[in-house]
Order: C-alpha cells, then structure tokens, then sequence
C-alpha cells in the first residue's frame, strides 16, 4: 500500500494549516498516511558557519523520511506572504542535505488562513519553487477564511470542501 506523509509549514501548536493537512490525509482511500509536526524537526538557523557543523541529526530523519513515502499532503502557513520563518529554515537545511528534498514525488500542496485570500501569496511561492525542490505538484487548493469554513476537524463549506475532495483523488491517482 501507498503512503504518503503530511504536514504543515507551521510550528505553531494551533496551526490551523495542519488542521487542514490532516483532514485532507483522511480523504485518502487507498492510501496510508503520517501527519508529522514540524515541531519535531527543529533545527538552529541555518548558516554556512553553522553548516560547518554538519547537518542536524532532525534533519536527516527528516530527509530520510521524505525518501520512505510515495508522496506528500503540504498546507503552508502564510506569514507576511510567504513562508514562515520556522518551517523556511527547515527546508533550507533539507535542500543542503539533497537540493531534490521532495524525491520527484507527488504532492498534494495547500494553504489556508483566516483571512480571505486563504494563503494565497506562499501557495504561489510554493507552485514555483518546489518542483525545483523535487515536488511534482499535482494540485493545489487554498481554503479562504478557515474560520468560517472549517469546524470540528472538517470544511463545512460544501463546495470548497467538494473541491478539495476531487483533488484528494487526484493527487492519490497520481502516487
């Protein structure tokens, strides 16, 4: 069986972008999946001096868990219109570790915020750079005012949430 890791670019204990991650891996028919908290990869700011170091131990769990699974469910949290801090660090560490971090897998990429542009501004930062970075985006979706629209671990939103459904299957298609 197929299995396929997901997470949110988001350290914070309330993150509303992992919320949306999980319930999309509960979409999943065929597929097993791991949501995994950034929280546990923490790494020190990177830096070529700090490099020098070697990379961090988290890290290369890390990496290897990105080689073990088929594919990926992404939600980015949007901090000033791009990726927050936190979880840019840890990719700049994975990219040092292998440029190709996502291993050409599919990915399901996401977004979301309680603002009406749903993250809108780092899910297109994102559909540019990770397939440099190894993600073959396969979709993406981006849920506007997650308050309104997400309760009790689900979108309440028919159509947003018939939407992300049709391209839960897509993306589960392509693994």
């Amino acid at each position: 069986m197929k299995k396929i890791l997901a997470f949110a670019g988001s350290t914070s204990s309330t993150s509303i972008n992992k919320k949306l991650a999980t319930y999309a891996a509960t979409l999943l028919n065929d597929t097993e999946y791991e949501v995994i908290d950034m929280n546990d990869y923490t790494a020190p700011l990177f830096s070529e001096d700090e490099e020098k170091n070697g990379f961090p131990e988290v890290i290369k769990e890390l990496a290897a868990k990105l080689h073990s699974v088929d594919g990926f469910i992404v939600s980015l949290a949007e901090h000033n219109g791009s990726y927050a801090a936190a979880y840019k660090n840890t990719t700049d560490w994975l990219s040092r570790v292998e440029r190709n971090m996502f291993n050409d897998k599919p990915m399901l990429l996401m977004a979301t915020s309680p603002g009406a542009r749903g993250g809108i501004g780092v899910l297109e930062t994102a559909k540019g750079y990770y397939p440099r970075a190894g993600a073959k985006v396969v979709e993406d979706f981006s849920l506007p005012t997650f308050y309104e629209n997400f309760k009790e671990g689900k979108i309440t939103d028919q159509g947003l949430n018939e939407t992300l459904k049709t391209k839960v299957v897509s993306f589960e298609t392509e693994l």
